[in-house]
Order: structure tokens, then C-alpha cells, then sequence
């Protein structure tokens, strides 16, 4: 496994790998690793015919919005590079913050469109804005065939597809189902602040997202459906942000249920704000 930190490197490496003809695969991520991750490496190496691995490890100053947030993200280099290792990767980039931003937080930014504008976007301003410019700059400089991003975080991926697809970055854009824990759980980074009865509780998002499924499959009214997964997730500790029916491309709400709809949901528990999402193909 190769450790790249700079962009000569880099660019070493890729000088190194050009007459293989391989191509790349790309998995970006902010480290912390966890199973989730892991996963989108195994789904990159079952790509056919087989690519060479890079993922990278940048904790994004761009996408926060509070400091404090940015600060206690947690940085766990040496055992993820561990875990790279273990799987199989074959190069890991892993640059400072002022290799990716030279001008410091200042610089130009990818405007995300309106895709951007609600539920993330709407409770965290500029988030995206950061994520589509790095994400960019890494497309940019890595020149992978294909990129993976998990379902998870639904509205990034929306936007990174619409990015792509804009701005005609030659890259695919391969979107990995949602890791979850056996009590349904999504794995995340910040799974790890929750307290233990927190832990306990968390499930219940998800929980409630496929409840809702059933009853929208079922064709109960929209309306009562988001109410009372709300009021619950209420009645259980959560503090909800929105509970929404969506478009699964335009992200913006709809009041019936399509072959193209998606569940968005995000909520407080504590101090971890979770998000989820479901598809729903009736």
C-alpha cells in the first residue's frame, strides 16, 4: 500500500501505475474507518475488470460549520491506515489541508445547485459547497474511472451524480446501499458520541423509516404518515429536523408516493445528529 501526502507524490504513483492500464477506483473519505468504508473497498475491488484501490483520508474543513464540530471530528489515522492495509488497497492519499486548499478557506467554490438548498443543506449552510469542491478537486487530481459513495448520505450523493453528470467530470459514479449495525443502525463516524442508552435508542430512525415505508406502500395518507413518525420519534428523545417524502433525483418533497421516492429523515439524539433515508420502489 502506497502512502501518498503531496501531490508530487501523487502524481508519482500514477506515472508508476500508468502502463498497467488499469483503472483507478476511488473511495473518499474523512477516516475514521469503520465497516461502512470497508465495504465500499470490497465493492471496489469486485469491479470487473480489476481496478487499482485508492482511497484518501480528508477531514474537510469545508463542509463544517461550527469549529467545535470540525474539531472533535474524530482522527484516527494510524488505525485506519491499519485497516487499508489489511484490506488490500493499493495507495492511500492523505494530504494536509494546505495541499487541497492553498488559499486557505477563501478560495473558489463549486456552487451545488438547488439540490443543496433543502434538508442538509438547509441545516448546515455551505456543507456542500465544501464537499462538491473537494470532492471536485480530488476527481480533479486522482483521475479515477470510478468513485463510490454510499446511499447513506443520500442528498451528497444526489449532488455528487449531478456534479459529475453537469460538469462532465469522466468519472462513474457507483452509489453503495447503507451499512447498518444488526438493530438497523446506519454506521457512521459519529455513532461514537452516543451515549449508551443514546446507542439503545438510535434504531428507532430507522425504525420509523420503514414503518412509514409499509404504511405509504399501503396507502395510507402521506400527510399522517410523516405526522405520526414524527410524534414518535419525538415520544422517544429524538429532537426532528425533517421527516420527509421526496423525489429520489429533485430531493424536493412530493404528497404521494411514486416509483421514485425516497425517505429523508434527520434528527438530534443528544448530542449526534443522525440522518437516514429509505428508497421506496413500490
Amino acid at each position: 500500500m502506497q502512502r501518498l501526502s503531496n501531490l508530487a507524490q501523487l502524481a508519482h504513483w500514477q506515472a508508476q501505475v500508468a502502463h498497467g492500464a488499469q483503472p483507478i477506483a476511488f473511495v473518499p473519505t474523512m477516516g475514521n474507518l469503520h465497516a461502512g468504508h470497508l465495504h465500499l473497498v470490497a465493492q471496489a475491488q469486485a469491479i470487473s475488470p480489476a481496478p487499482l484501490i485508492l482511497v484518501s483520508i480528508f477531514v474537510n474543513p469545508l463542509q463544517f460549520n461550527d469549529a467545535a464540530d470540525l474539531a472533535r471530528y474524530p482522527r484516527t489515522l494510524d488505525d485506519d491506515l491499519a485497516r487499508l492495509r489489511e484490506a488490500g488497497i493499493d495507495a492511500v492519499f492523505m494530504p494536509p489541508v494546505d495541499v487541497l486548499l492553498p488559499d486557505g478557506e477563501h478560495g473558489v467554490r463549486i456552487d451545488p445547485g438547488p439540490l443543496a438548498q433543502d434538508w442538509e443543506g438547509a441545516a448546515r449552510p455551505g456543507h456542500f459547497a465544501g464537499m462538491a469542491t473537494i470532492v471536485a478537486k480530488l476527481f480533479h487530481l486522482i483521475r479515477p474511472q470510478f468513485a463510490l459513495f454510499g446511499e447513506k448520505d443520500f442528498q451528497q450523493l444526489a449532488i455528487v451524480q449531478a456534479m459529475v453528470h453537469d460538469l462532465n467530470f469522466p468519472v462513474d459514479i457507483l452509489a453503495v446501499p447503507t451499512q447498518r449495525a444488526p438493530d438497523g443502525l446506519a454506521l457512521s463516524s459519529r455513532n461514537r458520541f452516543l451515549s449508551d442508552a443514546e446507542r439503545a435508542t438510535a434504531p428507532h430512525l430507522y425504525a420509523q423509516l420503514r414503518q412509514a415505508a409499509g404504511a405509504l406502500i399501503a396507502q395510507q395518507s402521506v400527510e399522517a404518515v410523516l405526522h405520526k413518525a414524527r410524534a414518535e420519534l419525538a415520544a422517544a428523545g429524538f429532537v426532528v429536523d425533517y421527516f420527509a417524502l421526496c423525489d429520489a433525483k429533485s430531493l424536493q418533497p412530493i404528497t404521494r408516493l411514486s416509483p421514485n421516492s425516497v425517505l429523508l429523515a434527520a434528527a438530534q439524539l443528544g448530542a449526534v445528529r443522525l440522518i437516514d433515508n429509505l428508497r421506496i420502489r413500490s
